[in-house]
């Protein structure tokens, strides 16, 4: 999502760009490790909502592009369009009905037209706007469509046993937030701000992928944790050996812990009347 109309993060940076840079080295990957966590369960809600033929869907921040990709292939919607500020991994695998959009979806009219299905996951959390960028995003899905929101809920809480897994969490989530505004405090008001850009029939969902030695999620959790340590360090929550200790624990027998969990949401666009 390139281009002008950003707000930064306290500490001045943004995803993809202080952390995360889609031109380092094996990014790609940690992306589909996400994917193969979360594709799924996206896929199921998306289908249960009715998705299929004669769809025309918005897949933003869409990154290696698997949910839009199965869009087309297993839902057998007429045409994606996928959009990210970076549109390398999706340019490197074109399908017949994906069509490609490198833009910045803070920027005012950065997306043309409306769409059945407007789709975001792991998006909104990281930019500052979000409160505003749901109303945009309400603006984009076409009467009688729907517009469906992922992102993280942190399931740690005060009470969570301490473990070098809890604490490391703990430090990655404040050390984005003070890197590039990452802040998943306000996603359980995912509802909420649907109903009020003007959405109905709204509901929600969490999904916690099981953290298992060398599942896909847990895979990313370890990839994620070593691409974002310098921000972690910075909180002076943690240090290398702490953090090196967490990557042992999420790959051992020992691990009892929860994952982030996703949160759905949907609305639906009223129709128009006669």
């Amino acid at each position: 999502m390139s281009g002008a109309a950003r707000e930064d993060a306290p500490g001045g940076g943004r995803y993809g760009e202080a952390v995360f840079r889609p031109e380092q080295a094996g990014e790609g990957e940690r992306i589909d490790f996400g994917a193969l966590a979360y594709d799924d369960t996206t896929m199921a809600r998306l289908r249960a909502l009715g998705v299929g033929p004669g769809w025309h869907c918005l897949d933003l921040g869409a990154g290696t592009g698997t949910v839009s990709r199965r869009l087309l292939e297993e839902a057998g919607v007429t045409s994606v369009l996928a959009v990210d500020r970076d549109v390398r991994f999706l340019s490197a695998r074109p399908v017949p009905g994906l069509d490609v959009l490198e833009a910045d979806i803070t920027a005012p009219d950065a997306v043309p037209g409306v769409f059945s299905l407007v789709h975001a996951r792991f998006v909104l959390m990281h930019l500052p706007e979000r409160d505003r960028l749901i109303t945009a995003l309400a603006e984009l899905v076409a009467p009688g469509g729907v517009l469906v929101l992922s992102d993280a809920v942190d399931l740690t809480s005060d009470r969570t046993p301490r473990t070098p897994y809890s604490a490391v969490m703990r430090a990655m989530w404040q050390g984005l937030r003070a890197t590039i505004g990452t802040d998943v405090s306000w996603v359980p008001s995912y509802p909420h701000l649907l109903r009020g850009a003007g959405l109905g029939s709204v509901a929600a969902e969490i999904h916690v992928p099981p953290l298992l030695p060398g599942s896909p999620i847990s895979r990313f959790w370890a990839d994620t944790w070593e691409r974002s340590r310098a921000a972690m360090l910075a909180t002076g929550l943690v240090d290398d050996a702490a953090v090196d200790e967490a990557i042992r624990y999420l790959g051992s027998d020992e691990c009892a812990a929860l994952s982030a969990g996703m949160l759905t949401v949907w609305g639906w666009k009223p129709e128009e009347g006669p």
